[in-house]
């Protein structure tokens, strides 16, 4: 069903009784060939490489135990499912299309393409897949069972403290193994996937501070420049993403408008002022509210690819309104400003580490 999304047009317009149609891909090519590879390849990474390799990873997973054999270096596969996760997008790729059909309304005959409800498919069994995949089951077998080793780390743990760390014990970030001490394994690296143990993640806070200043200084520009400028017979005009929910609105699309202004202004604003908060009270050793603030970064992670609603809905207009002297559609530096505070929001929420807010916890019970 990828394949097929990806093989077949999503979207098509009658212009001048020829039928204009564009594909995913088509899409990414029209924006690099106007120059706006930044946001090209964003888009083709989200909406193609990281659902590509999802899927591939879990259907090498899956395949051989079907056999009741275990793949070939499940662990490596595993560590590479879990950073490709969070960058595949399908879901809000497939809301951009829908907008991108109201949008192109005010255009011309617009004619679904197959790789619309393809996509619409994918969306659907990569989300079933997601709550029905669990990695457990596999590191579970790797280990050689769900009992674990007689060595259990769960022998070693102090009942009164507060976190892993202060009991002895070290979690993996890729595979999540609670272990013993890092004396028992050679140079810190992770016995069952191989990766680097750290007791927290490095430099967490600085580098989570330096992705969010850098998304503060955007998203100015993100907000006030143009993301999308039409070119037609009666003049240009630059839209940028607050006038793009005008617009929605104004043509009695309010559910989308309200979506588009929730997920391109509000959440954009609320994560940044959210990592704010939390590093800088993470910074201060605070211990207020630790459950209150581990759900605010759960949040945080959650909602953050939803951003990418308005990259994608340029994307798709980008590649389909390309009518000469009559239409023309073109991306504007805004987006790639936009395209670079939802990566850099992205990348401060996933450098952030939340235990570190409850290590302020116990140094205050102390």
């Amino acid at each position: 069903m990828f394949l097929v999304a990806n093989w077949f047009p999503i979207i098509g317009v009658w212009v001048r009784g020829a039928l204009v149609e564009t594909t995913l891909f088509d899409a990414v090519c029209s924006l690099y060939a106007d120059g706006m590879w930044p946001i090209a390849g964003l888009v083709l990474i989200t909406t193609i490489v990281m659902p590509a390799l999802n899927i591939a990873s879990v259907i090498y997973l899956l395949l051989p135990l079907h056999t009741g054999r275990l793949p070939q270096r499940p662990e490596v596969v595993l560590r590479v499912l879990k950073h490709v996760a969070p960058w595949g997008m399908t879901e809000v790729l497939m809301l951009a299309m829908l907008i991108a059909l109201v949008k192109l309304q005010h255009f011309a005959t617009v004619v679904p393409g197959v790789a619309l409800w393809a996509f619409g498919a994918v969306m659907v069994l990569l989300t079933a897949a997601t709550f029905s995949f669990d990695p457990r089951d596999i590191w579970e077998r790797i280990d050689g069972g769900p009992g674990g080793d007689s060595s259990s780390p769960r022998r070693m743990v102090n009942a009164q403290a507060a976190t892993g760390a202060r009991a002895g014990l070290f979690v993996c970030h890729d595979c999540g193994l609670v272990s013993k001490p890092f004396a028992q394994f050679r140079g810190r690296i992770c016995p069952r996937c191989g990766a680097l143990f750290h007791l927290r993640k490095p430099n967490s806070l600085a580098r989570t501070w330096a992705f969010l200043l850098a998304a503060m200084i955007l998203y100015i520009p993100a907000v006030l420049l143009p993301v999308m400028i039409t070119s037609t017979l009666f003049g240009t005009q630059s839209d940028t993403i607050l006038s793009g929910v005008v617009f929605l609105w104004a043509s009695g699309s309010w559910v989308l408008a309200s979506i588009v202004f929730i997920a391109s202004i509000v959440v954009p604003m609320l994560k940044i002022l959210s990592l704010a908060y939390l590093a800088w009270s993470t910074q201060l050793r605070s211990s207020l509210m630790p459950r209150k603030r581990t759900r605010i970064y759960r949040w945080v992670e959650c909602v953050g690819r939803w951003s990418m609603l308005d990259i994608y809905v340029v994307t798709i207009l980008v590649a389909v309104v390309q009518f000469g002297s009559v239409a023309t559609i073109d991306a504007g530096p805004g987006a790639i400003a936009f395209g670079a505070v939802v990566v850099l929001t992205m990348f401060a929420a996933l450098s952030f580490d939340p235990r570190l807010i409850w290590d302020a916890v116990e140094l205050d019970g102390e």
